[in-house]
Protein backbone atom coordinates (compact mmCIF):
# COMPACT_ATOMS: atom_id res chain seq x y z
CA UNK A 1 0.00 0.00 0.00
CA UNK A 2 1.61 3.27 -0.80
CA UNK A 3 1.81 6.20 1.30
CA UNK A 4 -0.99 8.29 -0.77
CA UNK A 5 -3.42 5.11 -0.13
CA UNK A 6 -2.82 5.72 3.41
CA UNK A 7 -3.19 8.96 3.88
CA UNK A 8 -6.65 8.84 1.89
CA UNK A 9 -7.62 6.08 4.53
CA UNK A 10 -6.19 8.05 7.42
CA UNK A 11 -8.45 11.03 6.15
CA UNK A 12 -11.71 9.25 5.48
CA UNK A 13 -11.12 8.49 9.22
CA UNK A 14 -10.36 11.36 10.22
CA UNK A 15 -13.43 12.96 8.20
CA UNK A 16 -15.43 10.06 9.74
CA UNK A 17 -14.60 10.72 13.70
CA UNK A 18 -14.82 14.23 13.21
CA UNK A 19 -18.85 14.35 12.13
CA UNK A 20 -19.53 11.56 14.61
CA UNK A 21 -17.79 13.59 17.41
CA UNK A 22 -20.36 16.51 16.87
CA UNK A 23 -23.39 14.18 16.47
CA UNK A 24 -21.86 12.27 19.30
CA UNK A 25 -21.63 15.43 21.88
CA UNK A 26 -25.09 16.59 20.96
CA UNK A 27 -26.60 13.54 22.05
CA UNK A 28 -24.71 13.39 24.93
CA UNK A 29 -24.94 16.49 26.72
CA UNK A 30 -28.64 16.43 25.42
CA UNK A 31 -29.01 12.85 27.52
CA UNK A 32 -26.72 14.12 30.26
CA UNK A 33 -29.40 17.50 30.66
CA UNK A 34 -32.73 16.43 29.83
CA UNK A 35 -32.78 12.61 29.16
CA UNK A 36 -30.45 11.37 32.36
CA UNK A 37 -32.58 7.63 32.69
CA UNK A 38 -31.23 6.96 29.20
CA UNK A 39 -27.26 7.76 29.92
CA UNK A 40 -26.38 3.79 30.15
CA UNK A 41 -27.29 3.11 26.48
CA UNK A 42 -24.57 5.65 25.79
CA UNK A 43 -21.59 3.29 27.14
CA UNK A 44 -20.37 -0.32 26.73
CA UNK A 45 -21.40 -2.74 29.09
CA UNK A 46 -17.41 -2.24 30.68
CA UNK A 47 -17.55 1.49 30.51
CA UNK A 48 -15.58 3.42 32.89
CA UNK A 49 -16.76 6.65 33.95
CA UNK A 50 -14.53 9.45 35.88
CA UNK A 51 -16.01 12.49 37.40
CA UNK A 52 -14.73 15.01 39.00
CA UNK A 53 -12.05 11.89 41.05
CA UNK A 54 -15.23 10.00 41.65
CA UNK A 55 -15.72 6.50 39.61
CA UNK A 56 -18.07 4.08 38.55
CA UNK A 57 -17.95 0.82 36.08
CA UNK A 58 -20.34 -0.70 34.02
CA UNK A 59 -23.09 1.17 32.68
CA UNK A 60 -25.83 0.26 35.72
CA UNK A 61 -23.09 1.84 37.64
CA UNK A 62 -22.80 4.63 35.63
CA UNK A 63 -26.34 5.06 35.57
CA UNK A 64 -26.91 5.27 38.81
CA UNK A 65 -24.06 7.99 38.97
CA UNK A 66 -25.87 9.95 36.89
CA UNK A 67 -29.24 9.50 38.28
CA UNK A 68 -27.85 11.27 41.38
CA UNK A 69 -26.09 14.15 40.07
CA UNK A 70 -28.16 17.82 40.23
CA UNK A 71 -29.47 18.85 37.42
CA UNK A 72 -27.31 20.39 34.82
CA UNK A 73 -26.85 22.56 31.65
CA UNK A 74 -23.60 22.46 29.64
CA UNK A 75 -22.33 24.69 26.88
CA UNK A 76 -20.36 23.90 24.64
CA UNK A 77 -17.14 25.83 23.34
CA UNK A 78 -14.51 22.94 22.06
CA UNK A 79 -14.33 19.75 20.46
CA UNK A 80 -11.39 17.51 19.26
CA UNK A 81 -11.58 14.46 18.15
CA UNK A 82 -9.33 12.20 16.43
CA UNK A 83 -8.97 8.42 15.34
CA UNK A 84 -6.77 5.83 17.34
CA UNK A 85 -4.22 3.80 14.90
CA UNK A 86 -5.08 0.64 13.84
CA UNK A 87 -2.53 -1.25 15.49
CA UNK A 88 -3.36 0.00 18.79
CA UNK A 89 -7.38 -0.88 18.95
CA UNK A 90 -7.18 -4.11 16.49
CA UNK A 91 -8.66 -2.07 13.50
CA UNK A 92 -11.87 -1.59 15.56
CA UNK A 93 -12.47 2.17 14.53
CA UNK A 94 -12.04 4.13 17.72
CA UNK A 95 -11.56 7.77 18.58
CA UNK A 96 -10.60 9.79 21.60
CA UNK A 97 -12.50 13.14 21.96
CA UNK A 98 -11.76 15.79 24.15
CA UNK A 99 -14.67 18.98 25.17
CA UNK A 100 -14.72 21.52 26.59
CA UNK A 101 -17.40 24.45 27.72
CA UNK A 102 -19.02 25.54 31.13
CA UNK A 103 -21.71 23.61 33.32
CA UNK A 104 -24.64 24.85 35.91
CA UNK A 105 -25.34 22.54 38.33
CA UNK A 106 -29.24 23.07 39.85
CA UNK A 107 -28.64 26.46 41.47
CA UNK A 108 -25.01 26.93 41.26
CA UNK A 109 -22.67 29.63 39.47
CA UNK A 110 -21.57 28.15 36.08
CA UNK A 111 -18.35 26.35 35.91
CA UNK A 112 -15.97 25.67 33.29
CA UNK A 113 -15.06 21.92 32.60
CA UNK A 114 -13.28 19.54 30.51
CA UNK A 115 -14.48 15.84 29.26
CA UNK A 116 -12.58 13.73 27.38
CA UNK A 117 -13.94 10.45 25.79
CA UNK A 118 -13.11 7.11 24.23
CA UNK A 119 -15.38 6.10 21.84
CA UNK A 120 -15.77 2.83 19.66
CA UNK A 121 -17.77 1.50 17.50
CA UNK A 122 -20.04 -1.71 18.72
CA UNK A 123 -22.30 -3.04 15.79
CA UNK A 124 -24.06 0.00 14.05
CA UNK A 125 -23.75 2.35 17.52
CA UNK A 126 -21.03 4.15 19.18
CA UNK A 127 -20.07 3.49 22.85
CA UNK A 128 -17.90 5.21 25.31
CA UNK A 129 -15.31 3.09 26.03
CA UNK A 130 -13.96 5.75 29.06
CA UNK A 131 -15.36 9.09 30.05
CA UNK A 132 -13.31 11.52 32.42
CA UNK A 133 -14.93 14.67 33.59
CA UNK A 134 -13.22 17.34 35.43
CA UNK A 135 -14.76 20.55 36.69
CA UNK A 136 -11.63 23.18 35.88
CA UNK A 137 -11.57 25.10 39.36
CA UNK A 138 -8.51 27.58 39.70
CA UNK A 139 -5.26 26.18 41.22
CA UNK A 140 -4.92 29.39 43.22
Amino acid sequence: MSSGQMDQSMRAKIDTVCSTAEAFVQLYYDHVDKKRQHMSRLYMDTGLLVWNGNGAKGKDEIQKYFHELPRSEHTITTLDAQPIVDDAVSSQLTFVMQVSGSVRFHENPTKPFQQTFMITAQGDKWKIVSDCFRLQDGIF
